[in-house]
């Protein structure tokens, strides 16, 4: 998992509550087991005047000039504003996948369904949860600034703004620790390879009739 501690970049605001994971990437273009392909579908319905189908790139689709993502100001965003709810709806972890490959690293938030919170600690998504009244006021700057830029700093719990303005959030330690450190499900349980060869040796010495072929 690609590790996460700081990131500097433009914010993108998408001002709409319960955004479910459907609305971020819809489900005719869950054909992949594969964590690649999905962020040319990301928020698919709303980016795009038309149709889309797999194998077809955004340059071949018309775009819907009046969503957010698609408005210059907020080209090469990595930081995603949004309301309350966020990643409700199913559990697919297409949804953080797709955030991922579009070239976000971080989604600020009043709230986070919670399936979709664990996702994003999985995959190296870093999801902030602020007050509501802090997330309003964000907007406000970044409607009102183009080319919006915050410092997320992970290791000091912080987000930095560009007039010295700083928001503090927690995050609990030991998720903090996996996406600083880039550890997925995998590599935590490698941490215990020789407690696991150990058991196994023993567990083999025990009941040696189980591995017979």
């Amino acid at each position: 998992m690609r590790s996460f501690e700081r990131v500097t970049g433009i914010v993108a605001p998408l001002d709409r509550l319960n955004v479910d994971t459907d609305q971020i990437i819809p489900k005719q273009f869950l054909k992949s087991i594969k964590r690649t392909g999905f962020g040319d579908n990301l928020f698919d319905a709303w980016r795009f005047a038309d149709e889309g189908a797999i194998g077809k790139t955004p340059n071949e689709r018309r775009l819907n000039p009046d969503f957010v993502l698609n408005q210059s100001r907020y080209q090469d965003a990595r930081i995603l504003l949004a309301r309350r709810n966020f990643g409700c709806g199913s559990s697919r972890e297409h949804a953080v996948w797709s955030l991922l490959e579009f070239g976000f690293r971080c989604v600020i938030a009043p709230s986070f369904a919670d399936i979709f919170l664990s996702n994003c600690f999985k995959n190296g998504l870093l999801p902030i949860v602020l007050e509501e009244e802090v997330i309003d006021e964000l907007f406000e700057m970044v409607n009102a600034c183009t080319g919006f830029e915050v410092n997320v700093d992970l290791p000091a719990q912080a987000i930095l703004l560009p007039a010295g303005e700083r928001f503090e959030f927690a995050i609990d330690p030991f998720k903090k620790r996996t996406l600083i450190e880039g550890l997925d499900d995998i590599d935590l349980t490698l941490d215990y390879r020789e407690e696991i060869a150990a058991f196994e040796s023993r567990h083999r010495q025990r009941m040696p009739w189980i591995f017979i072929n």
